[in-house]
C-alpha cells in the first residue's frame, strides 16, 4: 500500500493547529460471503483534522462507502481502530455508539432517506425527538436549521413538493440540527442535476467556511472533489494517494 504523505498548504490557520477530529489506525474490513471472503478495506490509515473538507474519491467497489460506515461506526471494523474526537469507537458499546452518532454526527445520503408523510420541519426535527429533545426546542432548532440552508419558507412542505436540491437542503439541515462535530455524506449530489449539485457543494463549502464544520464526503464526481481542501484516493480497499487543494 501506498501513502503520500503531503505538506498542508498555508490554508485557514484554525486547520495549521486542529487536532484529528478523526483518525483511523490501520483499519481492516472483510465481508464472508460464504463462498468468497472479500477484503473490503486494507489496513487504511489516515485522519482528519477539525474543521477540513475531504472527499474520499475512487473507482466503484473500492471501499469508499464501507471506510465511511466504518468511521462513523455505522459497521464494526475486523482490525485497527477508530477515534472520533480522541475516543476509540472500539471502546464504546454498541448503544455507547449509537448515542454518540446521535449527538455528535451528522449523516446526508443520496436519496434524501425524508420520511415522505412529514413536513421538511417534522423531517429535521425528527432526530432530536427521537433523542428525547423537548418539542418545543427541537422545533425550535429544526427551524433554524431549515434557516441555515436557506429552506425557512419551505418548513411546511413535504418532500414530494420540494425539488431535489431542496430535499438535499433539508438532509443537510437534519444532519446538522444536532450541531454535530463532523458530517459524513455519501454521494450527496448523486441524484441531482448539475445546477442542483453545484448549489449543494457550495452550501457545504459555506458551512464550512462559515462555521467550522468537519465534512467527510464520498464522491465519484471530480467537481464535488475539487471543491475540497483534500482528496483521498482509494484502489481496491486502500489509500493510493492524497491530493491537497489548498481552495480555502
Amino acid at each position: 500500500m501506498m501513502v503520500l504523505q503531503l505538506e498542508r498548504a498555508p490554508a485557514a490557520s484554525r486547520l495549521e493547529v486542529a487536532e484529528a477530529i478523526v483518525e483511523a489506525r490501520a483499519v481492516g474490513k472483510r465481508y464472508d460471503t460464504g463462498k468468497l471472503e472479500v477484503h473490503a478495506l486494507r489496513g487504511v490509515s489516515f485522519s482528519v483534522p477539525r474543521g477540513e473538507m475531504v472527499a474520499i474519491m475512487g473507482p466503484s467497489g473500492s471501499g469508499k462507502t464501507t471506510l465511511l460506515n466504518c468511521l462513523s461506526g455505522l459497521d464494526r471494523i475486523d482490525a485497527g481502530d477508530v477515534l472520533i474526537e480522541g475516543v476509540s469507537l472500539g471502546s464504546m458499546s454498541d448503544g455507547e455508539r449509537t448515542d454518540y452518532r446521535a449527538r455528535r454526527m451528522g449523516f446526508v445520503f443520496q436519496f434524501y432517506n425524508l420520511m415522505p408523510v412529514l413536513s421538511a420541519v417534522e423531517n429535521v426535527e425528527l432526530p432530536l425527538l427521537v433523542a428525547r429533545v423537548p418539542a418545543k426546542e427541537a422545533r425550535r432548532k429544526a427551524l433554524d436549521a431549515l434557516a441555515m440552508v436557506g429552506l425557512a419558507e419551505r418548513a411546511s412542505h413535504v418532500p414530494d413538493a420540494l425539488s431535489g436540491g431542496q430535499r438535499q437542503r433539508c438532509t443537510i439541515a437534519r444532519a446538522l440540527v444536532n450541531e454535530p462535530a463532523i458530517v459524513w455524506a455519501d454521494e450527496p449530489t448523486g441524484d441531482l442535476d448539475s445546477e442542483n449539485a453545484q448549489e449543494i457543494v457550495a452550501l457545504m463549502r459555506q458551512l464550512n467556511r462559515e462555521r467550522g464544520l468537519t465534512f467527510l464526503i464520498v464522491t465519484h464526481d471530480i467537481a464535488v472533489g475539487r471543491s475540497t481542501d483534500r482528496i483521498v484516493r482509494m484502489v481496491d480497499g486502500e489509500i493510493v494517494g492524497e491530493e491537497l487543494l489548498g481552495v480555502r
